[in-house]
């Protein structure tokens, strides 16, 4: 039994074959007359659709569920609606506040499970970004990118999945906003070579990839403002990727706040990948699931 609850989930290899995978048009109906549930306690765009539509292009049923629907550790534990969902699902997917939700899932060990995201990690969306890299510079590895901005969920992933791909990372946070110690660990402890600063410049000088996200995720509106404020100078605009390689390429996983996190001249700019990116969205989530249903095998 496998499960994807951030990236190092996979080894280096397993994470090419998914990518590879994720390049297969003509694919097997390995889903063909079974269910995936797709439990969503934050709502998305991105990932319902994609994660549905990954499902219906092999043949299955997806059944979303809110939750606000089961009530998951209030009317009912995690493992008992694990269990129960289980009985009906091949496959089955969470996008949830907590990390630990996830882990007590996957502890269940009774179908795959996948992190849709959680406070820790995105696993999914680095499988896109990772494949819309490597897409434009044909592979990974030696390849520089960069992140400015909010060190979250989103960042934590991606410098783990970046190092198993051989690639080096550059991190520009605010004091305070870095990311979290153990993806940085993790990417360490996978041969990666991570750099932080504060310095926005700093990090995207020799990068051949910009990434950033909001500054205020869901759950943070409170926060805004003060965000805001932290995050004063860190906006990707012309002048920052002009500092990065030539051919450099914009990424940001959406949604976007034009004049805070990006300029509008850079996301709609010649440079930006954003919209092969969330296209990838489907790609990725496609070539996931036919590696957990044994595609590869």
């Amino acid at each position: 039994m496998r499960h994807l609850l951030d990236m190092d989930d996979l080894t280096s290899q397993e994470l090419a074959t998914v990518l590879d995978l994720a390049e297969h048009r003509e694919v097997p109906a390995l889903l063909a007359g079974q269910g995936v549930g797709l439990l969503f306690e934050k709502p998305s765009a991105r990932t319902r659709n994609s994660m549905e539509i990954a499902v219906v292009q092999l043949g299955g049923h997806p059944v979303s569920i809110r939750g606000e629907e089961v009530g998951l550790g209030v009317r009912e534990s995690v493992d008992d609606l694990t269990r129960t969902l289980a009985a009906y699902h091949r496959v089955l997917g969470a996008r949830v506040f907590d990390h630990a939700t996830v882990e007590a899932m996957a502890a269940v060990d009774a179908v795959p499970v996948i992190n849709l995201l959680s406070d820790r990690a995105h696993p999914l969306q680095t499988l896109a970004d990772l494949l819309t890299m490597r897409q434009r510079f044909k592979q990974l590895a030696g390849l520089t990118v960069a992140w400015v901005g909010d060190g979250n969920n989103v960042c934590n992933s991606l410098i783990i999945g970046a190092a198993m791909s051989r690639m080096h990372v550059r991190v520009a946070t605010p004091p305070g906003f870095e990311p979290s110690s153990l993806a940085i660990e993790k990417a360490r402890d996978a041969g990666g070579r991570v750099f932080l600063t504060n310095d926005p410049a700093e990090a995207t000088g020799v990068a051949d990839a910009v990434c950033t996200d909001v500054w205020s995720s869901m759950g943070q509106e409170s926060e805004a403002e003060a965000r805001r404020s932290a995050f004063d100078g860190y906006t990707v605009d012309e002048t920052l990727m002009d500092k990065a390689n030539p051919g450099a390429i914009f990424l940001h996983c959406l949604p976007a706040h034009r004049g805070e996190e990006v300029a509008a001249e850079v996301i709609d700019g010649p440079s930006s990948l954003v919209w092969q990116q969330a296209a990838n969205r489907l790609h990725a989530a496609r070539g996931l699931l036919l590696f957990l249903l044994g595609a590869h095998s």
